[in-house]
């Protein structure tokens, strides 16, 4: 049965769904929003089924309080790992780089409104977000080699690169240190900086762009900003050509043009 965005209510996270735009809200602000085993669990499932929901057109992920997300709970996860054998530990490092597999697959763009700590699990969240928005006071780590773990965490040694380059990568990632919001806009990682009051406004503004666009064409680009990375440039071009061909075929399309024929703006219906 596909899930119902009006009618959904999570167990370990807020949802809210309106006019096409839903917003995922951790929500655990006294710790500063870690995850747990469970929430884990919960957001790579629903996501995974977002894949079938097509109401759902654009996503905003963020965190209640003054916090993005401090990464897994220490006493929820860090501890009891250290008491698993290697079985459960790889269960569980699959599970978490199933997230953001699911995050990549949806179709659907997200958007990250960052504010406060985002660290651990909570900047790979940020990192796997297709577009990220965050205030001048956000602190951004990749901290695993501080608790004597590899960067190699969740496909920060694949994305992150991507994002901002292999040194400033190799940096944050053997360092562990803080980027601070001025050098993640520097670099990249951040596609804008606004003050703490204006981040929810800003997020939905954003989504609500890209809920007014064309929905089938916008997650044939998310696709191919995906599946491109494995694939020579002629291959790429040759996959661009038919993702454009599909979608000179859909009805947004042909709205676009009849919308410039009579000097109008498009309604694009996703279709």
């Amino acid at each position: 049965m596909r899930l119902d965005p009006a009618n959904y209510s999570p167990e370990h996270f807020l949802w809210d769904f309106d006019d096409g735009i839903g917003r995922i809200t951790l929500n655990r602000p006294e710790r500063k929003n870690p995850l747990t085993f469970d929430s884990y669990a919960e957001l790579r499932d629903f996501l995974r089924d977002l894949c079938y929901v097509p109401d759902v057109k654009v996503l905003i992920f963020s965190g209640a309080g003054e916090n993005f997300c401090s990464g897994g709970d220490v006493h929820e996860i860090i501890g009891p790992l250290v008491d698993m054998d290697m079985p459960e530990l790889l269960d569980f490092t699959r599970m978490t780089g199933d997230l953001v597999k699911a995050m990549r697959d949806c179709p659907q763009p997200i958007i990250a409104a960052i504010d406060g700590i985002c660290v651990g699990a909570g900047a790979i969240i940020a990192m796997s977000s297709d577009l990220r928005i965050s205030t001048p006071r956000s602190k951004t780590a990749f901290l695993f080699n501080r608790v004597g773990l590899a960067g190699c965490d969740m496909g920060a040694c694949a994305i992150l690169p991507r994002i901002i380059g292999q040194g400033r990568a190799s940096e944050l990632l053997y360092f562990g240190r803080s980027m601070s919001a001025e050098e993640g806009e520097r670099w990249g990682f951040f596609n804008a900086l606004v003050e703490p009051e204006d981040l929810a406004q800003t997020a939905d503004d954003w989504a609500r762009r890209i809920r007014t666009g064309p929905t089938f064409a916008n997650a044939m680009t998310k696709n191919q900003l995906n599946t491109e990375w494995d694939m020579s440039l002629h291959t790429a071009i040759e996959a661009e050509a038919q993702a454009q061909a599909i979608c000179m075929q859909t009805q947004d399309f042909e709205r676009a043009y009849r919308a410039f024929v009579a000097k109008e703006k498009p309604v694009f219906e996703g279709n």
